[in-house]
């Protein structure tokens, strides 16, 4: 399997170019929503950018494995946010598009749940070639589909032990 290793400064950028992008292809959305966790800073800095309230929704797919192994998708019951009900034309964003699951599965259900919603746009920063759904907005195709690093992943197993012992020094347990 390949890897792509992602540092911190290029995870901002390619967040920022997917900012830039669907503003230059024209898509005035009137709902941000975004997947957690994955795209949960993709969708903090898009709603800064743009200056829109962000809506966040829990869809987890990847749990076992120190969030290596796709299991059965969980879409939560409840979206958060403080811009009001979803409507209009909805961005709906997140980190990557991988199997295409997850996507596929939750815009179904948005245009299932939300009728207020009148169009739903999809914008990742990676589309890996082994996806069944094609995102509206990509910075990056894959075509050889890598296992992505990206650069806060070391918190996936870190654990409050070992990070006293790093901004402590104490012994690492």
């Amino acid at each position: 399997m390949n890897h792509l290793y992602v540092t911190r400064d290029d995870y901002h950028r390619l967040i920022e170019t997917l900012a830039l992008k669907v503003h230059r292809e024209g898509y005035a959305f009137d709902s941000l929503l975004c997947l957690a966790r994955g795209g949960l800073r993709v969708g903090d800095i898009i709603s800064r950018i743009y200056d829109k309230p962000l809506a966040i929704l829990a869809a987890s797919s990847y749990r076992a494995d120190a969030g290596r192994t796709q299991g059965d998708l969980d879409i939560a019951q409840f979206i958060t946010t403080t811009g009001g009900e979803l409507h209009g034309k909805l961005l709906l964003v997140d980190d990557l598009v991988d199997s295409g699951v997850t996507l596929e599965k939750v815009v179904a259900h948005l245009k299932q749940r939300f009728p207020k919603v009148t169009e739903v746009r999809t914008a990742v920063l990676w589309h890996k070639a082994i996806s069944a759904f094609k995102p509206d907005y990509c910075v990056a195709y894959l075509a050889d589909s890598p296992w992505i690093h990206q650069p806060f992943e070391v918190y996936d197993s870190l654990g409050t032990e070992r990070l006293a012992a790093r901004l402590e020094g104490t012994p690492k347990a």
